[in-house]
């Protein structure tokens, strides 16, 4: 089976956006020497997964930024590839899953939206979760997950807190 990381930001409130889809508050937090783990998580993926809103959001931040890896874009809207290895997709997570383990592809990384996160969670899919608490309120947006859920049960792999109060926390799901 391909571990499914979903790999987010929040706010403190659970926000991972504004209520029109804006992560510009993010940008305090950007560049500098601190890249919160990013660039060894993202050596460490065989794929990405991103819903449509998301993907279109990365399309307007310049170049393809994920080059070489296998890509899935969950909509059901006719879009264009922005790279050979992206691949728009209205199946279900299951099956994509599925795609996913018969490539021999190990860890994927579930880029968002709160949408897709809640389908494929709803599907138990997602294996780990990596969640930047950033110290920001709010107030509303887009939540965490779009959707409610069955409880699950978490276990704190590790936490590591910044000194600019972002606190970067990574949790494995606990089948029941």
């Amino acid at each position: 089976m391909t571990e499914i990381i979903y790999y987010v930001a929040a706010s403190l409130d659970g926000y991972i956006a504004t209520p029109d889809g804006g992560v510009g508050w993010l940008s305090e937090f950007e560049g500098g020497d601190t890249d919160y783990g990013y660039a060894d998580f993202l050596a460490s993926l065989d794929a990405v997964l991103i819903g449509r809103r998301t993907y279109e959001q990365v399309l307007t931040f310049g170049s393809w930024p994920y080059t070489g890896k296998p890509c899935w874009v969950f909509s059901h809207a006719e879009l264009a590839p922005a790279a050979p290895e992206v691949t728009i997709t209205s199946a279900a997570p299951r099956e994509v899953a599925a795609e996913m383990a018969a490539r021999g592809l190990h860890r994927a990384w579930m880029v968002g939206g709160a949408e897709l996160a809640a389908a494929f969670r709803a599907a138990g899919l997602i294996t780990e979760y990596h969640v930047a608490i950033m110290p920001v309120i709010l107030g509303g947006g887009i939540p965490l997950f779009g959707a409610p859920g069955p409880i699950d049960r978490l276990e704190l792999m590790d936490s590591t807190p910044y000194p600019n109060g972002v606190v970067m926390l990574w949790y494995r799901y606990q089948p029941q």
